[in-house]
């Protein structure tokens, strides 16, 4: 087998070689296992599963240009990526991770530092836009090769038709049941290759296999992020889209429209009816005749399905025309008689219905459909029930979008030696991703929440100290992370130092007055020394007082 190109992270734990299982890993990708055969010969059979996946795209790129499903598409990203003047859409929150404060700084510096270099600040509306289109996203990971100890150097994107993920079975596979038990049947123990194939143009060129993989490049697994949708159709191994569930719903709503227009245009003139008087003349000329007649008053109009224009065309036949009858000699002579037009051309129930449809299955709320409906800001109970589901959604949508920063995150901290490979897998369950957010229902509830917080609270406050602490009641109580306790206590004494809060050794802590200051009360005297004044006595008034004691 060729040479991948980039780079790959190798594993210090391997598995035990006296580990057998006939059946593979777990595909959550939506690639096929395919078996070897040769060393440069046919490659991988991935023309006919790749044009399907390459044809599939495109439906959905075609599918985001219909003017419902892109105002769809843009309240589920508007919803799950916000931004901010200030801050950022994402932030790494590591609450939960047991590593020192040295640790989980560097790691918030290599997070930012990835951000950067995806330009994600700037670009994440159009990232997040092309991941929830195309079902899957793939970044190249550009380190040097000479000095990876330096991390990722560039993180470029990736269209998903130029990259194709394989899984190949090893030509050699170590079979330990049959060395150990060679005279038993042994277990069949598949072991895989997994790698991409790029190519730079859109699509794997048809013909032969081996042309495909002349012209591809191959890269190494490690060396490319990629993130899908989780939507996998089991029947033929493919990755889906969030739009898939809405392509039949569309092409209803599409025909429906177009069918809607045709018949407005149609039924809604009042078509006539000429009755020309052609006398004795035989067939022919009375054809002729009638032929003139008509080419001299009859309007051609033409509905374009594609457009949506209409033009003025006389080659073609209309459902616009008017009837042309001829009349015989003895008849009641030319004659005009008008048809009336369509009726109840106003209803629009079944375009509501099929865009309802359209929008159930994008998962967006169908009271979102209407531009003018607006949203009632009353009590979190009062948010309907789609709302609550659609918050949930993108909240699912936000948690798979993250496991990208987890592989960028993971290759840089390994390739820095920041962590090892092992303590990667005990610290990526505990490292998670806050967004932020801007649905009306989250900011509801985030409201109500605080004040639940506040007043548990002040219930609490009085046993502050004696049952609890106040880090405890700080992450407990008020839900505050390491990092927004940090950013408190800095802002707290930067505003005490600025002398916008009081500083709390000046405050009485029960009355919450400010302490009174104490006031210069002089020299105070002090009692002297008692055998130092009794020295000071003189003998003639011990005598004195001798002689009085006496008396």
């Amino acid at each position: 087998m060729a040479k991948l190109f980039g780079f790959k992270i190798e594993d210090t734990e391997k598995q035990s070689a006296s580990i057998v299982s006939p059946v593979p890993k777990n595909n959550e990708d939506g690639v096929d296992n395919y078996i070897s055969s040769g060393f440069y010969g046919q490659y991988v059979d991935i023309e006919g599963a790749y044009r399907n996946e390459h044809e599939l795209i495109k439906r959905y790129r075609e599918m985001a240009l219909h003017p419902e499903v892109d105002k769809a598409i843009e309240d589920v990203v508007n919803e799950a990526i916000v931004t901010d003047l200030y801050d950022s859409p994402v932030e790494v929150e590591l609450s939960n991770l047991n590593a020192s404060e040295g640790i989980k700084k560097k790691i918030r510096e290599e997070f930012r530092y990835l951000k950067e270099t995806m330009d994600f600040d700037k670009k994440s509306h159009e990232i997040f836009r092309n991941w929830y289109i195309d079902g899957r996203l793939y970044y190249l990971k550009v380190i040097d090769l000479k000095n990876p100890q330096e991390g990722i150097k560039d993180l470029r994107y990736i269209d998903p038709m130029k990259l194709k993920y394989i899984r190949q079975e090893k030509k050699e596979n170590n079979d330990v049941n049959s060395r150990l038990r060679p005279e038993k049947q042994s277990v069949p123990n598949p072991q895989f290759d997994e790698y991409y194939l790029y190519t730079s143009k859109p699509n794997f060129p048809t013909g032969m296999i081996t042309q495909a993989g002349k012209n591809a490049v191959k890269i190494s697994k490690d060396s490319i992020t990629y993130c899908t949708s989780g939507l996998v159709d089991r029947n033929k191994n493919r990755v889906l889209s969030y739009l898939q569930k809405a392509i039949k719903a569309l092409n209803q709503l599409r025909m429906i429209e177009d069918s809607l227009v045709i018949y407005r245009l149609s039924r809604a003139p009042e078509r006539r009816i000429f009755y020309i008087d052609v006398g004795n003349l035989p067939k022919i000329k009375a054809e002729q005749y009638l032929k003139e007649v008509m080419n001299r008053y009859r309007n051609k109009l033409v509905y374009n399905a594609q457009t949506g224009e209409i033009r003025d065309d006389r080659k073609f036949m209309s459902m616009m025309e008017d009837f042309w009858l001829p009349r015989r000699e003895g008849g009641r002579g030319t004659e005009i008689t008008t048809l009336p037009g369509g009726q109840n051309l106003g209803e629009l129930a079944d375009i509501e219905y099929f865009q309802k449809k359209l929008y159930r299955a994008l998962g967006v709320p169908e009271s979102r459909i209407g531009a003018d409906s607006g949203f009632n800001l009353g009590r979190s109970s009062e948010i309907l029930r789609d709302e609550l589901g659609f918050a949930k959604f993108v909240g699912r949508l936000r948690k798979r979008f993250a496991a990208m920063f987890n592989d960028m995150l993971k290759t840089q901290l390994i390739l820095k030696n920041i962590v090892t490979p092992e303590d990667w897998s005990q610290m990526e369950d505990h490292i998670q991703y806050d967004f932020l957010y801007d649905n009306q229902f989250a900011e509801l509830k985030e409201s109500e929440m605080l004040q639940n917080r506040l007043a548990n609270l002040a219930t609490i406050e009085p046993y502050i100290g004696k049952f609890y602490s106040t880090e405890y009641v700080r992450k407990r109580v008020l839900q505050q992370t390491d990092q927004e306790i940090e950013e408190i206590d800095m802002q707290i004494e930067d505003e005490i130092q600025k002398g916008i809060l009081p500083n709390p050794a000046e405050v009485d802590p029960i009355t919450g007055e400010p302490l009174p200051q104490e006031q210069d009360l002089g020299d105070v005297p002090t009692d002297e020394d008692p055998d130092a004044s009794a020295a000071k006595i003189t003998d003639a008034e011990y005598q004195k007082d001798t002689k009085t004691a006496e008396i």
